[in-house]
């Protein structure tokens, strides 16, 4: 049985602090990959180089698809775990990954999460309890096995799993939910459905006209939010913490989310026949409007928002480039073997 949510605004179910604090989250993490977008093009001229620069290799920005990160996190403590996808930095940002290291990471520097060694796709943080891979449907099976720890412990943590909607086609996803269900972990499946698994289209490779309606096959719950509502989002993995916390088992959440920007950078999108209007349906100023309308925001709460995330994610960028590359002499260092 699958539901679907996409009122927006639920003034009557959202403490007014809460809709702010929402918002706040939102705009950091917007801020944030403006900057990695900004330092990431900055050296790459003037012929498009994806091995050149301060940032080298792949980078996939979350732009439009904040409302998960901050809906999804905000019922989560520093103790529960949360693994992300390839495009993580709004779900790190959201669930309290130290955004000086972070960023370090990014930069390929020695005061990175993984000393430089990682990058933007692999980053782990143990004290946060957050992880991603670039490996598609990677982080469902290590967020069941937290869950379970969780569970076998004896406390009320729960784990969240992130993944993309063409990543609900792995066997890994099914094969976890299944795991899940049976052992009734408490796990929260979340999908990001932003339309395009890379440059396809959901309806080329999916049979099911949602994701929400496969949790029906393993016996749990599942909830699809429409509109990229961050407060539905926020609604739906409430109950969905809730119901894991007190023994209740998984839940899988779909939220029809949105790409505004290309699956990495330098892709060119051809494949989109969309982008003339995808900046109309950006998130942020829609919510904006939301909160102003409602006397929540107003132009000096905007100011002061705006200029807090600003500060925030220029000292990291600041501390990224203050942090020296790593020496080549220490390339064998950290490895298993």
């Amino acid at each position: 049985m699958w539901s679907s949510l996409k009122e927006e605004p639920m003034s009557s179910r959202i403490d007014a602090a809460v809709q702010r604090d929402l918002y706040d989250q939102m705009v950091l993490i917007r801020t944030y990959e403006e900057a990695i977008l900004r330092e990431y093009h900055a050296d790459k001229k003037p012929a498009f180089d994806i091995g050149a620069g301060l940032i080298p290799g792949e980078m996939h920005l979350a732009a439009g698809q904040e409302p998960v990160a901050a809906g999804v996190c905000a019922h989560l403590s520093r103790g529960d775990a949360v693994t992300a996808t390839h495009r993580p930095h709004h779900f790190a940002i959201a669930h309290g990954v130290d955004l000086n290291r972070m960023t370090a990471e990014i930069f390929g520097r020695v005061d990175g999460l993984g000393r430089g060694r990682g990058g933007h796709m692999h980053l782990f943080d143990p004290d946060a309890h957050f992880s991603c891979s670039g490996i598609i449907a990677e982080g469902y099976p290590p967020a069941a096995g937290q869950a379970l720890a969780f569970k076998k412990r004896g406390t009320d943590r729960v784990a969240v799993a992130v993944t993309g909607e063409g990543a609900a086609n792995q066997g890994a996803f099914h094969e976890t939910l299944n795991l899940a269900a049976l052992w009734k972990l408490p796990v929260i499946f979340v999908v990001e459905d932003n339309d395009w698994g890379i440059s396809v289209p959901r309806s080329a490779s999916t049979s099911v006209a949602n994701n929400a309606e496969r949790a029906a096959a393993y016996g749990i719950p599942g909830v699809r939010v429409e509109d990229n509502a961050v407060e539905a989002v926020h609604e739906a993995a409430g109950e969905a913490v809730e119901r894991a916390r007190n023994g209740g088992g998984p839940t899988l959440i779909e939220v029809h989310t949105l790409r505004l920007w290309g699956h990495f950078e330098g892709d060119a999108q051809g494949y989109r026949a969309d982008l003339e209007g995808v900046p109309g349906k950006d998130p942020i100023p829609t919510y904006e409007a939301v909160l102003r309308e409602a006397g929540i925001l107003d132009d000096a709460a905007v100011a002061i928002t705006r200029r807090a995330a600003s500060d925030t994610v220029e000292s990291a960028i600041a501390f990224a480039k203050a942090s020296p590359e790593p020496d080549p002499s220490t390339v064998r260092d950290y490895v298993f073997a």
